[in-house]
């Protein structure tokens, strides 16, 4: 057989596995991208006075509309509104979304009505929300960090609020976003205002992007469930606000 022959056929066939290998490749099912947190518009907002509440932050009107479309408290809205806001000046590259802070909201405690809690026209959670005894069965053991000053537990840590802080973290991210002199992780402006700054440090870059989004809220809870339960809401909620 002439060699040219033999080369043409030889071509031919190398054509047709590449292009057998390209079909397999482009049936086989591909690998999902873990969920994040569609990015949103930053919350319309004035000037930010130098001794701002965070709940006083947000536009009125965004506020209302937003609100009502979701079904999210709109005092609880507010505070998380007016949290992104602070977030915006002090960490800039971060970019939370207020969804973010929503869905961290609702899963950690339902907007602050988890066991019969609710938010109050003060922001603050009554009756206080403290939640289970972490020993091990379903949660990471935690021992007592502050004498049982903010979960009532003198033995070992809760967390409390309606964000959810274990005192050891609250130690460190503890915020007075109403700015009534007492950090109170009761006071969902206080603890909004603590978990914006959180998340920021916790991310430590653009939010916007998809792992660094899954790293911050994974830093809040290192479930994969958790994850997938906090970008499902978020996303919800900016649908909803649309």
């Amino acid at each position: 057989m002439p060699r040219q022959r033999v080369l043409v056929i030889a071509g031919a066939i190398a054509a047709t596995v590449v292009g057998i290998v390209l079909l397999v490749v482009a049936v086989l099912p591909r690998e999902p991208e873990p969920p994040f947190a569609t990015p949103v518009d930053a919350v319309p907002h004035s000037t930010v006075p130098v001794d701002y509440q965070v709940a006083t932050l947000a536009d009125a009107q965004w506020v209302d509309r937003v609100a009502e479309a979701t079904g999210i408290p709109r005092r609880v809205l507010a505070a998380y509104a007016g949290a992104t806001i602070i977030a915006e000046l002090e960490h800039p590259y971060c970019k939370l979304g207020w969804t973010t802070l929503a869905g961290v909201g609702w899963t950690e405690s339902h907007h602050g009505t988890a066991n019969g809690s609710s938010i109050g026209e003060d922001g603050v959670a009554t009756p206080p929300i403290v939640g289970p005894e972490l020993v091990g069965e379903g949660f990471s053991p935690q021992a007592d960090s502050d004498g049982g000053a903010l979960d009532g537990d003198p033995l070992s840590d809760r967390a409390v609020g309606p964000l959810q802080f274990l005192p050891t973290t609250w130690a460190v991210y503890r915020s007075d976003g109403n700015r009534d002199g007492i950090f109170d992780p009761q006071n969902i402006d206080d603890a909004a205002a603590a978990a914006a700054r959180y998340l920021c440090q916790a991310g430590d870059g653009d939010q916007h992007e998809r792992e660094v989004w899954r790293a911050a809220v994974g830093a809040y809870n290192a479930s994969d469930a958790y994850i997938a339960d906090v970008a499902a809401r978020a996303n919800e909620y900016a649908e909803l606000a649309r």
